[in-house]
């Protein structure tokens, strides 16, 4: 069973662009009231599908970089990536369901 990864505007590059399966990342943060109503679906989704795609998170106030690179402007958006490239995003507190479609798209 896979865990989701925290990842940083450091670690970016190196865990989600040169990853050698899809990733799923969720922009969020501490405050963000939407984002925690997900957390346990991006957690189940890493359970889930861990062995096929990368689930891992990314702090917007602690990195603000990547968000603003891939034009993030509410949280929680949450992209779909495979070979480094952005194939779908969603944005808002959605249904287990919506994440689950993100999945099969990737695989």
């Amino acid at each position: 069973m896979a865990d989701v990864l925290d990842v940083t505007d450091q670690t970016f590059d190196a865990e989600v662009l040169q990853s050698d399966k899809p990733v799923i990342i969720d922009f969020w943060a501490e405050w963000c009231a939407p984002c925690r109503q997900i957390a346990p679906i991006i957690k189940e989704l890493a359970a889930e599908h861990g062995e096929q795609v990368k689930i891992v998170k990314m702090d917007i106030d602690s990195s603000p970089g990547t968000p603003g690179r891939y034009g993030v402007r509410a949280i929680p958006t949450v992209l779909a990536f495979k070979n480094g490239e952005v194939v779908q995003q969603l944005q808002g507190a959605r249904p287990k369901r919506d994440f689950d479609s993100m999945v099969e798209g990737l695989l």
